[in-house]
């Protein structure tokens, strides 16, 4: 069996884990090296069996703890030539650190094979999927304004979905936010609201995955109520029953969030 969580998953900071045994991937790290050392502490994960930090994209809420981290704990970091390209422009990167591009061919990482796949956002961005050593998949997309072929063809099959519910649409409509950031985040390369999560929950369900986190829910335009309210009306709308063993797990912002088994 693998393993996966969040350390924490939010607007404010993303940072994902996958493991078997005792050898694991970092999936981006947005919050302090401090905070992302106690939450590996207590999924008692150390980090002499960290094979690799996989990064989605630039923004601060996924790189921010990244340079201090990698001066106490030089691993390779992976990602998309153009995301690595700017984080050693920015200097995120500290000399000696590998940085390895993600292309299409399976990237093998200590035992786990890494597929990326192209997001839609507003600066260059991927999601991957995820081979461990015993042959299970998961796939991760978070920061994607619309859901392409693309990134259906890389969570079908996989055994474990982690996928973005950012937004509730009434909730940003009426929220505080200026009219030209409720208008990124709206866009097919801003957030994915739960409507749009939970249609290709379903698809997914009936395909045969059977495990989820909803990951990067907003603070502001979002409420877990809200994400699982939305997911249950199309499901009876949809008149469609989960089969025996489904889990569906709204992703905890500020700490880490219940294991998946997958």
């Amino acid at each position: 069996m693998a393993f996966f969580t969040t350390l924490y998953s939010g607007s404010s900071g993303n940072c994902g884990a996958v493991w078997q045994g005792e050898e694991y991937l970092l999936i981006d790290m947005g919050k302090s090296c401090r905070t992302t050392l106690a939450g590996l502490k207590g999924l008692e994960l150390s980090s002499r069996k960290l094979r690799g930090i996989l990064v989605t994209h630039e923004h601060t809420d996924h790189i921010g703890g990244l340079s201090v981290f990698l001066k106490k704990y030089p691993v390779p970091v992976y990602a998309g030539e153009e995301t690595l390209a700017h984080l050693e422009e920015q200097g995120v990167l500290p000399a000696g650190i590998k940085a390895i591009p993600l292309g299409q061919a399976q990237e093998e990482i200590g035992g786990f094979g890494v597929n990326a796949f192209a997001t839609s956002h507003d600066v260059p961005c991927c999601g991957f999927r995820i081979e461990t050593p015993d042959h299970r998949v998961m796939s991760i997309a978070t920061d994607l304004g619309t859901l392409t072929p693309v990134v259906h063809q890389n969570l079908s099959g996989a055994h474990l979905v982690a996928l973005e519910s950012n937004y509730d649409r009434e909730c940003l409509r009426c929220g505080p936010y200026p009219a030209y950031l409720k208008r990124r985040i709206a866009s097919p390369q801003g957030h994915l609201s739960n409507d749009e999560c939970s249609a290709k929950l379903l698809e997914l369900m009936q395909e045969g995955c059977r495990r989820f986190a909803l990951c990067h829910m907003s603070k502001e335009n979002n409420r877990e109520d809200l994400v699982l309210g939305t997911l249950r009306r199309l499901l009876l709308e949809a008149a469609l029953l989960p089969e025996k063993g489904t889990r569906v797990q709204v992703q905890k912002r500020n700490e880490a969030s219940p294991v998946l088994e997958f």
